[in-house]
């Protein structure tokens, strides 16, 4: 038994340290690296035409460009040692749904009707992943109690 519960703890450290390894390789490459591999990316799964692929790499050169100035901007924040306050919290998350939308208007402006079916399927899978996510109909955890989560969202059933 013990055995096992080792062999659970080394499993999930590794799990986890994958995780922050991928993240880390894609900030070592340059804001225009990183937008020229997103669009191939995109352009392998949603089958992109060259028209739609120039208007993805604008799109995604200018949304990584704001996330690179709030990265540096909460950086700044935490040199300081400073918290953002609660007005400061809402402003922000506002910032981000109002980010989300008009990312959602552009991509329908850009892709045809069963490209955005994908696109939004991509989108859900990519927001279900990371630590203590579940994915698919889970509906215990990682030890077995029941905690009814569906797709990484905590709801009780």
């Amino acid at each position: 038994m013990v055995m096992a519960l080792l062999m659970v703890g080394i499993t999930i450290f590794a799990q986890e340290r994958n995780r922050k390894q991928q993240g880390n390789q894609m900030e070592q490459f340059t804001p225009e690296q990183r937008s020229e591999l997103q669009v191939k990316k995109l352009t392998l799964e949603l089958d992109l035409n060259e028209s739609q692929q120039r208007d993805i790499k604008a799109f995604i050169a200018d949304k990584n460009a704001k996330m690179e100035a709030h990265r540096t901007a909460m950086k700044a924040m935490k040199e300081k040692g400073s918290k953002p306050t609660s007005d400061e919290h809402f402003a922000m998350k506002s910032k981000m749904l109002d980010e989300q939308i008009a990312t959602k208007k552009r991509m329908e402006k850009i892709l045809n009707p069963k490209q955005l079916e994908k696109w939004n399927d991509l989108k859900g899978n990519r927001q279900g992943k990371g630590p203590g996510k579940h994915q698919g109909d889970c509906t215990e955890d990682c030890h077995g109690n029941q905690q009814g989560r569906h797709q990484g969202k905590d709801k009780v059933k």
